[in-house]
């Protein structure tokens, strides 16, 4: 029997994921990614070899690792509700990285320098979302979560992706948010709200954070709300060197995704080294 993806097949998926509590992102990557696979058949049958060939030229096309396994990540799982399971293909093996580019990593300092420079420019809200992502590890979709009732109790209960967990909101923060709402006149619900009531989106945080970088005189490259939470991690591990509870912290489920957020720049990896003392 020949295998067409069609439209149909996919607005099933659509709904067979969301009936699975996937979350809105997620959803929305693996029916983007598996449109994009159709949309390279030409409405050309799918076959084990057109999935390799797809693969192949990701590759070719010199896409990240980490994006070429994500893609197919979505693709299996398609293939996977169409009961097509001889056609899902491995992923592409990539040793765990040990240290990341100096380039992609957010310092505390330049973390300060934003912190700052938001103040400076009167931006209060972005300055407290900014403190907020860094100071509880967050993620910015859970933002939302930030509520006067949370802050008042001095701990928020967060529910994505069908996990719950408690997030401390420690005293110093607990009373800038209490001190932020009380301006604000905000009597309940979440603190960081557009003009409509409506949380703000992440599209919105990020392009404020990027309208930081230039007075910061920090790199935009590296000024993203996800950061935020990689520098909550490093610092925390910093710290405690507990990977197991910064992974409940954080809201993983495998201690391997938490491993790829506390990874260090090479020059740390390269001080380590020379404090080892084995060259003579």
């Amino acid at each position: 029997m020949e295998r067409i993806i069609t439209q149909s097949s996919i607005k099933d998926f659509h709904a067979w994921l969301k009936s699975e509590e996937k979350s809105e992102n997620t959803v929305e990557k693996y029916i983007r990614d598996v449109t994009v696979f159709m949309e390279q058949l030409n409405d050309c049958k799918v076959t084990k070899e057109t999935v390799i060939a797809y693969k192949n030229k990701l590759v070719e096309r010199k896409y990240a690792v980490r994006s070429i396994n994500s893609m197919l990540a979505s693709l299996n799982s398609f293939f996977a509700f169409l009961g097509w399971l001889d056609l899902k293909v491995k992923s592409i093996k990539l040793q765990r990285q040990i240290y990341c580019p100096k380039e992609k990593e957010l310092t505390k300092a330049e973390y300060l320098c934003l912190v700052n420079t938001a103040k400076k420019k009167g931006n209060e809200r972005l300055n407290l979302m900014i403190q907020t992502i860094c100071g509880t590890g967050i993620r910015v979709s859970e933002l939302e979560f930030i509520t006067v009732e949370a802050v008042k109790c001095g701990e928020a209960v967060v529910t994505l992706k069908g996990k719950t967990r408690t997030v401390f909101i420690v005293k110093e923060l607990k009373q800038k948010l209490l001190r932020y709402i009380a301006e604000q006149k905000i009597t309940s619900g979440a603190i960081f709200i557009t003009r409509n009531g409506k949380p703000i989106s992440r599209t919105n945080i990020w392009r404020e954070m990027k309208n930081l970088c230039t007075e910061a005189g920090v790199n935009p490259d590296k000024v993203f709300p996800h950061n935020l939470r990689h520098l909550f991690a490093r610092t925390f591990y910093a710290i405690e060197k507990d990977i197991a509870t910064l992974a409940d912290v954080l809201g993983h489920s495998s201690i391997n995704t938490t491993r790829i957020y506390i990874v260090t720049t090479g020059d740390e990896h390269r001080r380590r080294m020379e404090n080892m003392r084995l060259i003579l």
